[in-house]
């Protein structure tokens, strides 16, 4: 549905163009949080992916702003597609000068301009149903490059990785119990919302460990749930996650560098560093894997080849391998929404069946033959019983 963008007009009925404060970041995952509608969104964010366009919808800002290509080229990103569908103006490659704005200042975009006072902060390209539709076809020829670019990128992580992958080596210690259990691991991608929400009966049923790979976490507890584990490298999950009581693991660098420790420390709470190459959302796996997971229910992660594009990520071939290692335990949440029925255990068929006797009992007792029928099997049950205390005395 199109969002509906509301203009300033002068006095003179003359059309200034769309005005609103300017909220500046140079990560768009960080500026949603704080955006507000009317508000003009400023990033610097090459090949829009989806999940940020979608989080941009949601804020409903009067206009966005990109410093940089929100379609290079390299693939079909689709944020810019949704972005336009959602009626919101978007100023492409406006430049980087126009991340020196300050963040509240007032600004105006009047048709490929940014304007300040009286000042032109910035000129670009404003996209179009069309233009978009052109960039994509462009885009997608590039995507041959890209496969050739995963398929180096996997050998180079194997040699990095092989005895993580093969053996296990590195993986460290945690204290949640896993072994044997469920494990549902939640990354803040596609549809995570609604998966979550067709998960809710598997999750009361089989109570599995709840993992949130960074934002994650946030997304578990506003599906109403809490984290047993946190894994990532703790740049987008809230303070109030980490301090939910969950267990923490921070992805740290190969070379041990974990700068999302800091953050944690700072919090006055602990972690487990755990060094591995390859995305926070391979290290939820492998760790749940490991520890003897009976089965791993993924929601929200990367599997094709333009969701990994759209992450940003320079190739698959961690996700590919971890995969293939943690083999048939990984069940992807839209496969247990569609087999998984919520079994009906004895309390509940007890509970319906008296529920059903007290419904026909009540509907015999409120007519007069039913009354009359209840007093004879009431004078018969006490002969019965009559009889019954007259043998044992």
């Amino acid at each position: 549905m199109a969002i509906s963008i509301r203009r300033r007009r002068h006095a003179s009925g003359a059309d200034p163009g769309i005005c609103g404060p300017a909220r500046v970041d140079r990560r768009t995952k960080n500026l949603t949080k704080r955006l507000k509608p009317g508000d003009v969104a400023v990033i610097d964010h090459r090949d829009l992916d989806r999940v940020s366009a979608e989080s941009l919808v949601a804020a409903r800002p009067a206009a966005v702003v990109n410093a940089a290509a929100s379609i290079s080229g390299r693939y079909p990103n689709v944020g810019p597609e949704i972005l336009v569908s959602a009626g919101i103006p978007v100023l492409d490659e406006a430049g980087p000068k126009v991340m020196t704005l300050k963040d509240g200042q007032p600004v105006r975009l009047d048709g490929d301009d940014l304007w300040q006072g009286e000042r032109r902060v910035a000129s670009g390209q404003v996209l179009g149903e069309e233009s978009v539709r052109a960039k994509m076809q462009e885009a997608r020829a590039g995507l041959a490059v890209q496969i050739e670019a995963f398929a180096t990128n996997t050998m180079q992580y194997v040699r990095r990785e092989r005895d993580l992958l093969l053996d296990g080596v590195g993986v460290p210690p945690i204290i949640t119990r896993i072994d044997g259990r469920h494990c549902l691991i939640v990354v803040r991608g596609y549809h995570y919302k609604e998966d979550l929400e067709t998960l809710r009966p598997y999750i009361r049923e089989f109570r599995p460990v709840l993992i949130g790979v960074d934002g994650g976490a946030d997304a578990i507890i506003e599906a109403g749930h809490r984290p047993d584990l946190i894994v990532g490298d703790m740049d987008s999950v809230s303070d109030g996650a980490l301090r939910s009581g969950a267990e923490l693991v921070v992805h740290a660098y190969r070379d041990g560098r974990a700068p999302g420790l800091t953050r944690v420390e700072q919090l006055h709470l602990d972690a487990v560093v755990f060094p591995a190459a390859g995305t926070s959302e391979d290290v939820a796996m492998l760790l749940a894997d490991d520890c003897g997971a009976e089965l791993i229910v993924a929601v929200g992660t990367h599997i094709t080849l333009d969701e990994f594009l759209d992450k940003g990520r320079d190739g698959q071939a961690s996700t590919f391998l971890t995969r293939l290692r943690v083999g048939g335990k990984l069940v992807d949440a839209k496969g247990v929404s569609r087999l998984y029925r919520a079994r009906i255990s004895a309390t509940m068929l007890v509970a319906l069946v008296a529920v059903g006797l007290l419904a026909l009992f009540a509907a015999i007792a409120s007519t007069p033959t039913g009354q009359a029928w209840l007093q004879v099997l009431a004078a018969r049950w006490d002969d019965l019983w009559s009889a019954i205390v007259g043998i044992f005395t």
